[in-house]
């Protein structure tokens, strides 16, 4: 995309407001490609529509998802292959990259204080059973090489595991097999914080943001801009706005904005949306005696967010536990409609979709599955990960909705797909983000690559700046923690 002129140069269609930049919803990858972009150009007019009444109500909000700062420590479904740290690596990476990009923002006063979002939290691995164990063990053997991953310790000693994380001891039968790893320096975030400070630092540089405001059409002009349309749901009427370059941040909604696009990068893309619950307790003497993020190993055809996790949360300064369940709908966002998944059906993508089901019986029977599963079964779930626990401490809550990606594939006709994807048009002017995880944790260098891609006129200029506020976008080499001009590691 060659760089926006003036707004008020506009030719046609002089009824619609013009701008340069349009972001739609108000989640984490809407928020940073703003802020990075108010900074960059504060020339540009830059929009960012959110359909619900804030930003962060989605899956950006603290309670819509896990929290974690993904950086490939205990995420064992990065790593499948035991004896290949390339996708854990490339994640560490990237993740480090976001650790400097916030500690900018605090630098550069943009954020008042990293604590309010970012908090420490060691991020461990326990499994149970010789086959788990051995996994877990070439693993670390892996990893430990690497310098992202040098601190990590690995015990099958229960009184270690025990000390390390009581609540997973203590009630266990000490003949049981087990295993874990151990990193210090993991990370819980509150994304819902962390969006609500970069619209802020967007907000403050001129950027506007305006809820309430559902976009509902997005079609390409004869002039080359983009025409967006939709619904002011608080006003009761109509909007439209003519924008020289458009980012669908839309989470569940974001496939369905970039076939009314008509984009041919989309053409077979399908998505296959995944919920989740989870088990929360604030009850301080519980959570006391748990300082970590503990992930396990998915059941047999299990969605990786369905992972067993007993998790500790900082959310506005306070501490809880919580422990996640994969559900599924049709829906494509927690606020959205039943009918949401049938909306981006199309012909060329049903056979992708149908594929998927077919190739994966494990995930669909696991799925329904989950959907009968009772409240009992669900705790039952919980105990394997604290044994201890006590029914009367913990609720149900709801969390966010994922839609998963699936794509076309020459050999297999369909694949399900878990991970972050960009789209970008072949002209650079309109770009969207699909999949989930580890999405949130590595946006601020997912948006650099995106800024390189839709503005290369541009990013020749902007590169010095960016380097400055993501050192590890240079020539990435393997470092020790900390190697950077900004690094939050264990704030």
């Amino acid at each position: 995309m060659t760089s926006p002129t003036p707004a008020a140069n506009a030719e046609s269609d002089t009824a619609a407001e013009v701008v340069d930049v349009v972001l739609v919803g108000g989640g984490i990858m809407s928020a940073t490609l703003g802020a990075l972009l108010s900074r960059l150009r504060p020339d540009w007019s830059i929009v960012m529509l959110e359909r619900l009444g804030a930003p962060a109500g989605e899956s950006s909000n603290a309670w819509r998802n896990a929290g974690t700062g993904h950086a490939g420590l205990c995420e064992l479904n990065y790593m499948p292959d035991p004896a290949d740290p390339a996708r854990a690596a490339d994640i560490g990476r990237q993740f480090r990259m976001s650790q400097q990009f916030w500690a900018a923002l605090a630098e550069n006063g943009d954020v008042a204080d990293l604590r309010s979002f970012v908090n420490p939290a060691p991020h461990m691995d326990v499994v149970f059973g010789e086959r788990d164990i051995a996994y877990l063990r070439e693993r670390f053997a892996t990893l430990r090489r690497h310098p992202l991953f040098a601190g990590m310790e690995y015990s099958e000693d229960p009184e270690t595991i025990r000390a390390w994380a009581p609540l997973v001891g203590d009630g266990r039968d000490p003949a049981q097999p087990m295993a874990a790893t151990r990193h210090p320096a993991g990370t819980d975030v509150d994304f819902g914080a962390l969006t609500h400070a970069l619209v802020n630092a967007m907000t403050n540089r001129g950027a506007q943001i305006r809820t309430h405001h559902e976009v509902t059409s997005l079609s390409r002009s004869a002039d080359g801009t983009w025409a967006v349309g939709g619904r002011d749901r608080r006003a009761k009427r109509r909007f439209r706005l003519r924008s020289r370059f458009v980012f669908v941040g839309a989470g569940g909604y974001a496939l369905k904005l970039l076939q009314k696009a008509r984009i041919p990068e989309v053409r077979g893309y399908a998505v296959f949306p995944l919920g989740a619950q989870f088990f929360r307790t604030d009850d301080p003497d519980v959570v006391a005696r748990h300082d970590a993020k503990v992930y396990g190993q998915a059941a047999l055809g299990a969605p990786p967010m369905s992972v067993p996790h007993l998790d500790r949360r900082i959310v506005d300064g306070r501490p809880s536990l919580f422990g996640p369940y994969a559900t599924f709908s049709t829906k494509l966002l927690e606020h959205g409609r039943l009918r949401d998944l049938f909306t981006t059906i199309r012909f060329h993508n049903a056979a992708p979709l149908l594929a998927v089901g077919f190739q994966n019986p494990g995930l669909v029977r696991y799925l329904v599955g989950q959907l009968v599963a009772t409240r009992r079964r669900k705790f039952r779930e919980l105990t394997r990960f604290c044994p201890t626990a006590d029914r009367s401490a913990w609720e149900l809550i709801q969390a966010g909705q994922r839609a998963q990606l699936i794509k076309p594939d020459k050999r297999k006709v369909g694949v399900l797909t878990f991970g972050t994807e960009i789209v970008t048009g072949a002209d650079g002017t309109i770009a969207g983000l699909l999949g989930a995880s580890p999405g949130a944790s590595i946006a601020p260098p997912l948006m650099a690559g995106l800024l390189e891609q839709c503005f290369p006129d541009e990013y020749s200029r902007w590169r010095p700046t960016l380097h400055r506020l993501m050192p590890g976008l240079a020539p990435l080499v393997d470092a020790e923690p900390g190697v950077g001009e900004h690094d939050i590691g264990q704030t």
